[in-house]
């Protein structure tokens, strides 16, 4: 079953850029994943910190494999050491 994931993250002006990169770099590898089928990034309007990350996954299985990659998981943290805080995840079926 199709999944959509939900990734929100807090951002302050002053690294705006350097998670920028960051997400380039996962977008990238992002790709080249099996299952992968589209996402999108937004910035909330009436909060300047807050930007939401919406992708859709072909199942729940592939997302996990991706959440799973090392590849992945290494950008993750260099993303949350940034930002000073964990991203927040949120898993939906369609």
């Amino acid at each position: 079953m199709t999944v959509k994931i939900f990734i929100k993250r807090k951002v302050s002006p002053t690294n705006v850029l350097d998670l920028t990169v960051l997400l380039k770099k996962l977008r990238s590898l992002t790709l080249s994943q099996s299952g992968y089928i589209y996402g999108e990034t937004l910035k909330r309007v009436d909060r300047q910190d807050e930007s939401m990350v919406i992708s859709t996954w072909r199942s729940l299985d592939d997302w996990n494999a991706w959440v799973n990659n090392s590849e992945r998981i290494a950008i993750q943290d260099e993303i949350d050491r940034l930002l000073g805080g964990k991203t927040e995840y949120s898993v939906y079926e369609v």
